[in-house]
């Protein structure tokens, strides 16, 4: 920004223009600033008030110069608010970038418009000092309305377009007022309430145009949608939401209404992956675990706007000056060079305090009152009152990067994100710890020095010495990115130049082998086992048969090409000397190509389901035959599930080639087959993905439906599984734990039984039509309870910990709004389930009736159950947590198989064992060929890290997995699969759904 002159200032010399309309000084203004030769280029820019103006700059002039000579022409001294607009060639609205040279973001600069708007919507109007500053502000909040993006009732709709119209033609004259609004837009439906707003505007005798702008501000800080501008999104479910940002943090819309806020105190990271927004949060303090929100947004443009804006937000109201520049690197870039340009708020106030600016009378366009604009909205007292409440610092977050974590939890697979922008953790005043793997952080405080943090990606962890010398990160710097769009080290291509591929293709191969293994389950073992038996409906055997014994074959044939080809690659057998072998695209594209051809079968894997299940239920007998077929070793998960296995394959062909496209310049010659192969599983998965995502909820509640007793028919058209855990309900005889269910429909809770089958007996149920939820910690003393208010009864319950119980209560709410949407209440699960004399459970105080006996299994071992105490719902009993459906679609893309290396903690040797990890467990086999696992591992609950220097552990790639005493070391065999196991791992040891409310609402 231009300082202003000292001494007395000429009529010439206020102004910027020789003339001017609108919004302008009536005093000469600065001196424009200074440009660099070149030739003159006139640019337009149109003010708030509408009217236009022409500014000449240099060809060669950056963003700044333009944005400066706005802001002497209009002699603002707080112009660092505001910021020019412009529709780019993209048909997109995005920002002028002040260190860019403007013609370089301008391509056509005689037929585009720029325009001077709002761009940092401060809390409290009263950190603006500057009547002119809310005057434009007022006219910003006038446009709003006008274009309606600010949602509002009518009531407060009515009352700001009546300031705004007692700025504009003064005190209420009834003629004047209604010919006013008759040709004056303020709102798009603003016939339907004008008889409100000349009644407000009644009340306003005698006041000011600046105190009109003072209350038109006063009531616009407090809408929902002051200062929001949305930017379309999705979450994993493609559930349409809106992302923006405010000072506070990013805000969450779902429509106009404001679902979820996430403080930059909580944010460690912002960042984004091709068309996926990132948002990385601090670990909770009540455990170990990141959370990693993921948005999909229209394209990789729209992400980057939308991440150059929050970085802009958290700079301007968070740090005490203006970030420094980075030093340019001589051979690579790292990441985008875009930082925040201009002074901070925290500088405006220093500014405007320190510095005598003389106030400078300004034309108001619209306004019909004469106005003296040096005239405050209050006493001569206000500004200094201003300065005192708002020039006390900001807390300001520490410029140092985060060395405590070095792997971030994801939803789903991005493995890393393109220009991240890290946020550090708030200060503590205490170094970090000695454990740490990685020391302590340097912690810089205004954002300009170096941190010895270690940067992660795919490629790997980059550590101090691998940074630059003299390079300076601050928490709007990005690591260094190669064209590929990931971290690595300057001579990582000369040592492996197609190593990770190569992994990535091993990876295909074992994940094969695995699901190969699966097929046979349905295939083979099922077909001997209950097929045989005369019991067994032939038309279901038949149908089973011919729909995925095609498929078993054709991967069959695929497989013994990935083990060939991976041969070759690796150098196993002789023919790699005849050719070049070091790829997998040909052999993905070949047979991804033979896949469509399957389509008309794996679509029948629907009816399948669905049949099997009917046969179940109309006899007992065919019941008996799959229950026990369950039993043996070699169905080591529930059997539908390897029903849903071959639409689930389909989605990791997805991943893989995904990550190949990445790993791959487009010059190289595998690129085009992958490229090829990925469009053609992605229309594929596209096609099948809603039959995928109905078989998916369906097979959950037919899995439930085996874990309770005194329920039936819990999978009915229309219903869906939301949620499952451990929750505490409080009863007379105080805190019991219970396990509860939540559905789209209803809530329910249930203990554990002593069944043959480790059953849960139902106990209550409570129908979410109705239903209201109020957090009650404060009035039982019992932290993180919430009550649940139904028609028919009330119940408190406690969560394990705060996060829990945010997520409980949002996916609560997020039921109830959906039970709500239905025509009718839903009629009741129990009445028609429940025996005679367990219908009184439903009234209040009736869950208490439990036995000692039957809560004697909430202290059985994990270990010495059947087998299936392993479920899901047995270990989040034990481990008091909870799942989501969110969690089981996401943990069926987190699927990988491979050999390990294992070590106990008190052992000194390594175990190599064969590894597959699914539906949140580890199962561990002695080698690929074996037909079922010698052991298997839940990881809910678990935390994963990496060993510290005192566990003595000296081995490359070793990760450990520990929960309360239990400790497991697990070493992969390179770089790759160390990160890939990291990765898939934490997707079931870290919730994804603890942060936005789901829904699975679109799938029908």
């Amino acid at each position: 920004m231009v300082e202003p002159a000292e001494g007395p200032s000429t009529a010439g010399q206020r102004l910027g223009a020789p003339e001017s309309f609108g919004v302008s000084t009536l005093e000469p203004g600065l001196r424009p600033p200074a440009q660099p030769p070149g030739r003159l280029v006139s640019i337009r820019v149109q003010m708030l008030d509408d009217t236009q103006e022409v500014f000449q700059i240099s060809q060669r002039s950056p963003g700044k110069v333009l944005f400066d000579l706005v802001c002497v022409h209009l002699n603002l001294t707080e112009g660092d608010y505001f910021g020019l607009e412009y529709q780019d060639q993209r048909k997109m609205m995005v920002w002028l970038d002040l260190l860019k040279p403007t013609l370089k973001q301008i391509r056509r600069p005689k037929n585009t418009i720029l325009r001077f708007v709002v761009k940092f919507f401060p809390p409290d109007h009263t950190q603006l000092l500057e009547e002119l500053t809310r005057y434009l502000f007022a006219l910003q909040i006038k446009r709003d309305l006008a274009c309606g993006n600010l949602i509002c009732n009518d009531t407060s709709a009515a009352l700001m377009v009546s300031h705004i119209i007692q700025s504009e033609i003064g005190d209420f004259d009834e003629t004047q007022s209604w010919q006013h609004l008759l040709h004056n837009k303020y709102l798009p439906d603003q016939d339907a309430i004008r008889d409100k707003i000349t009644d407000c505007h009644r009340k306003h005798v005698g006041q000011t145009p600046a105190e009109s702008d003072y209350q038109l501000l006063e009531i616009a800080r407090r809408l929902e949608m002051y200062g929001v501008r949305l930017h379309p999104a999705k979450d994993r479910d493609g559930t349409k939401l809106s992302l923006s940002v405010a000072h506070t943090g990013v805000l969450v819309f779902q429509g106009y209404t404001k679902i979820n806020a996430f403080n930059w105190s909580k944010i460690r990271k912002l960042s984004f992956k091709r068309k996926r927004f990132l948002i990385k949060l601090r670990a909770d303090p009540t455990n170990a675990h990141h959370d990693t929100l993921e948005f999909a947004m229209a394209s990789r443009d729209c992400c980057k706007i939308f991440w150059k804006i929050c970085v802009e937000y958290h700079a301007f109201f968070r740090l005490f000056e203006e970030p420094k520049p980075k030093p340019k690197p001589i051979l690579f870039t790292r990441g985008s060079s875009f930082r925040f340009s201009g002074r901070t708020q925290k500088q405006i106030f220093d500014y405007v305090k320190d510095s005598e600016v003389k106030k400078v009378p300004f034309e108001r366009k619209h306004s019909k009152v004469l106005s003296h604009s040096g005239m405050s909205p209050h006493s001569s007292s206000f500004r200094s009152q201003v300065l005192h409440l708002n020039t006390i610092p900001y807390p300001l977050l520490p410029s140092s990067l985060l060395s405590h974590s070095l792997f971030y939890s994801r939803p789903y697979l991005p493995p890393l994100s393109n220009f991240p922008f890290f946020l550090p953790p708030p200060p503590t005043g205490s170094p970090g710890s000695d454990d740490s793997p990685l020391g302590s952080p340097h912690v810089v405080v205004n954002g300009n020095g170096s941190a010895n943090g270690q940067w992660v990606d795919d490629a790997g962890v980059l550590g101090p010495g691998q940074i630059p010398e003299g390079q300076q990160l601050s928490p709007l710097t990005s690591p260094l990115l190669t064209e590929a769009g990931y971290v690595r080290n300057e001579d990582e291509d000369e040592k492996y130049p197609t190593d990770k591929a190569y992994f990535i293709a091993k990876e295909l191969l074992t994940t094969e082998r695995t699901y190969l293994k699966d097929l046979q389950v349905v295939t083979e073992s099922f077909q001997s086992s209950v097929g045989k038996d005369e019991a067994f409906p032939d038309s279901v055997q038949n149908l089973i048969s011919a729909n995925y014994d095609p498929v078993h074959k054709f991967h069959q044939g695929f497989l013994k090409e990935v083990e060939q080809r991976l041969a070759q690659w690796s150098g196993r057998s002789n023919a790699h000397i005849k050719g070049d072998y070091q790829r997998i695209g040909d052999v993905l594209l070949k047979n991804i190509q033979g896949l469509r051809q399957l389509t008309v079968h794996l679509q029948k894997h629907s009816e399948c389901l669905v049949e099997l299940e009917r046969a179940c239920k109309s006899s007992r007998k065919v019941e008996t035959l799959c229950r026990d077929f369950e039993q043996q070793r070699v169905c080591y998960l529930p059997f539908n599930i390897f029903l849903l296995r071959p639409l689930h394959r389909l989605l990791h062909y997805k991943l893989i080639l995904e990550r190949l496209c990445k790993h791959y310049p487009p010059t190289h010659e595998d690129f085009r087959d992958c490229r090829a192969a990925l469009a053609d599983i992605s229309e594929m998965v596209l096609q099948l993905q809603g039959c995928m995502m109905k078989m998916e909820n369906f097979q959950k509640l037919l899995e439930l439906k085996k874990d309770l007793t005194g329920i039936d028919n819990l999978a009915i058209r229309g219903r869906e599984f939301i949620r499952l855990g451990c929750l505490s309900k409080l009863s007379g005889k105080g805190l019991q734990q219970r396990m509860f269910f939540l559905f789209s429909d209803s809530l329910v809770y249930t203990s554990r039984g002593t069944t043959p089958a480790n059953q849960f007996k139902v106990h209550g149920q409570l129908p979410l039509y109705g239903m209201t939820i109020r957090e009650s910690e404060e009035e039982w003393g019992v932290p993180h309870s919430f009550t649940l208010f139904g028609q028919r009864q009330s119940v408190v319950v406690a969560a394990s910990c705060a996060s829990e119980m945010e997520r409980w209560v949002e996916d609560i709410k997020m039921a109830i709004d959906l039970a709500e949407q239905s025509s009718s209440p839903t009629s009741d699960l129990l009445f028609t389930s429940l025996p005679d004399n367990s219908k009184s459970l439903l009234e209040d105080g009736a869950g208490e009736q439990e036995s000692e006996e039957e809560l004697c299994g909430s202290r059985t071992s994990l270990e010495r159950q059947g087998h299936r105490g392993n479920t899901t719902v047995h270990v989040c009993w034990h481990r008091n947590t909870s799942v989501s459906m969110v969690d089981f679609s996401v943990a069926v893309e987190n699927q990988l198989s491979g050999n390990l290396l294992r070590k106990f903690k008190n052992s000194n040797g390594w175990q190599k064992l064969w590894v597959v990890f699914t539906n949140f467990s580890l199962f561990f086999y002695k080698s690929h060929q074996d037909d079922y696992p010698l052991a298997s591992l839940p990881l809910l609950g678990y935390s994963v890290t990496v060993p510290s220097e005192s566990e003595n552990i000296h081995k490359d790639y070793v990760f450990k997995l520990h929960f309360k005493s239990h400790v497991y070391y697990f070493r992969s065999e390179s770089e790759y699969t160390f990160e890939r196991w990291m990765e898939v791992i934490r997707s079931a040891t870290c919730s994804s759904s603890q942060s936005l409310p789901s829904t699975r609402k679109d799938l029908y």
